[in-house]
């Protein structure tokens, strides 16, 4: 969660707009909570065993050495949510390494693994159909994208996720 929250400021631009993960400036990434994230993660890896939080707070430190380099190593993300599907094989686990991998391995691949997600899970989780909806986007499936940006549309809550949906939508 410290990870998380090592990005709250970048999460929104200066006039509310939601800015996804891949696109924040890592300026904004506060360094002080990354460094004691780092800390907790170092000292749970003491225990000598792996859990579901410590494979969780993994993927983020990964994705928080951006900050640091530049750059995301998908692929280490990668082989790391494979570890947590072995753990935890949650929607939001399955959905994340279809993202990961379609970063990693391409879209074609995230968009594999994304429609193996049991259908009963699917329905009314958000993250499934904007995920699904940008792989579309990105494999110019153009119809599909526009069906999977509607139902996430339809599924979202938040107002600031809502718009930037609506508006990758009108991108197609």
């Amino acid at each position: 969660m410290l990870h998380c929250k090592t990005r709250r400021e970048a999460r929104r631009t200066e006039t509310g707009e939601y800015v996804p993960l891949s696109e924040q400036a890592t300026a904004l990434w506060s360094r002080a909570r990354i460094m004691e994230a780092e800390k907790h993660l170092t000292d749970a890896s003491k225990a000598g065993r792996i859990g579901r939080f410590q494979l969780e707070a993994a993927i983020q430190s990964v994705h928080a050495q951006r900050a640091w380099t530049g750059r995301t190593e998908w692929e280490e993300i990668a082989l790391l949510y494979e570890g947590l599907m072995r753990l935890a094989p949650t929607i939001g686990a399955l959905v994340g390494r279809a993202a990961d991998v379609a970063e990693a391995r391409g879209a074609a691949r995230g968009l594999e693994l994304l429609e193996a997600t049991p259908s009963e899970a699917i329905q009314n989780y958000q993250p499934y159909w904007a995920l699904a909806a940008h792989l579309f986007k990105r494999m110019q499936r153009s119809e599909q994208a526009s069906a999977a940006y509607s139902r996430a549309i339809g599924l979202c809550e938040e107002p600031a996720m809502r718009d930037f949906l609506m508006r990758q939508s009108r991108q197609l």
